[in-house]
């Protein structure tokens, strides 16, 4: 049978090997916060609110799934050879030197490191909490992508430039602030107005 879009994404949402509970979990969390922002906040129940809430977390969805294959130790399910490819197909000759005499040496540490901020990049878009912080990370990971895997055959350079800009959007208008935790952080924030520049820095 041919995976599709629907089928690929019920598999996804009904397997319950590790980590994907916590998919669940996550999902569980966006909704809640897209109920107390929908309820208490009349002015975020409007379809472009839904459609910025929709789209960010298929885009945290994304990050989510691409974390999977990374889970520490399984740096062999395709880290190390994405990595070897930005060694030999990489845009910048440093960059590459990195990888092969520091990172992939390390891989142990560098491995856990990359996982950690795929996963928090994930929670921070569905959750939409922190979304600017998240988007930042995300903007940076994605240009890493496109210049380590410019030259690499079969690679369309574009694809990692579009996930940059979608994370660079994200940063100029965090998503998070349309029905997410963030929304509920800007609201405690007008009552509090003493801790904007961190918020604004981070939400």
């Amino acid at each position: 049978m041919l995976q599709n879009p629907l089928t690929d994404a019920i598999d996804a949402l009904t397997d319950t090997g590790f980590p994907k509970p916590a998919f669940w979990f996550l999902l569980f969390g966006c909704a809640m916060a897209a109920t107390l922002v929908w309820r208490s906040e009349p002015s975020q129940r409007s379809i472009a609110d839904a459609g910025r809430c929709l789209l960010r977390v298929i885009v945290g969805s994304m990050w989510w799934q691409q974390s999977l294959w990374k889970v520490p130790p399984h740096y062999d399910w395709g880290l190390i050879h994405w990595m070897q490819e930005m060694v030999e197909h990489g845009s910048i000759q440093l960059q590459s030197d990195l990888v092969r005499d520091i990172v992939l040496p390390n891989i142990a540490i560098f491995g856990p490191l990359v996982y950690a901020i795929e996963v928090a990049i994930a929670v921070s878009l569905i959750l939409g909490l922190f979304t600017r912080l998240g988007a930042l990370l995300g903007a940076l990971m994605a240009v890493n992508l496109w210049l380590g895997l410019y030259n690499a055959p079969g690679e369309w350079p574009w694809t990692y430039m579009f996930l940059a800009v979608i994370q660079l959007i994200y940063l100029i208008d965090p998503p998070g602030r349309s029905l997410g935790f963030d929304a509920i952080l800007w609201r405690r924030r007008a009552t509090r107005p003493g801790g904007s520049i961190p918020l604004t820095l981070v939400a």
